[in-house]
């Protein structure tokens, strides 16, 4: 399976980005899936939708984001609005699942980078 994240790019402080990735293909056993952000070498959780529909975010973010799927096609979305300097990173996309042998697996894109200037 392979995630593919897009829709990054530069923005202005208070401005709004899309950001939103792609599963090649079906994802079984599916447990969640996230966004996460990375500057430097610390990478953190921004947001997570559970298979129960269970939606979390991080206090940075909370009224600002919106996580949201679609399992149709197999994609994940984060509406960013009233962006700041400080939500500059690459974004990450991340599939949760459980695999055929039990163990609990994640697969990751290869990021978006989103660039907020004052």
């Amino acid at each position: 399976v392979e995630v593919v994240e897009s829709g990054g790019g530069p923005v202005q402080v208070g401005g709004s980005l899309n950001v939103s990735c792609v599963a090649s293909e079906n994802i079984f056993n599916k447990v969640g899936m996230g966004w996460y952000r990375q500057t430097g070498t610390e990478r953190e959780l921004v947001s997570y939708i559970s298979s129960d529909g269970t939606i979390t975010y991080s206090d940075s973010v909370k009224g600002r984001f919106t996580i949201s799927q679609d399992n149709v096609k197999n994609t994940l979305h984060l509406q960013m609005f009233n962006l700041k300097v400080e939500d500059t990173a690459m974004y990450y996309c991340a599939f949760d699942y459980d695999n055929p042998f039990g163990y609990r697996s994640k697969t990751w894109g290869l990021g978006t980078q989103v660039t907020v200037s004052s």
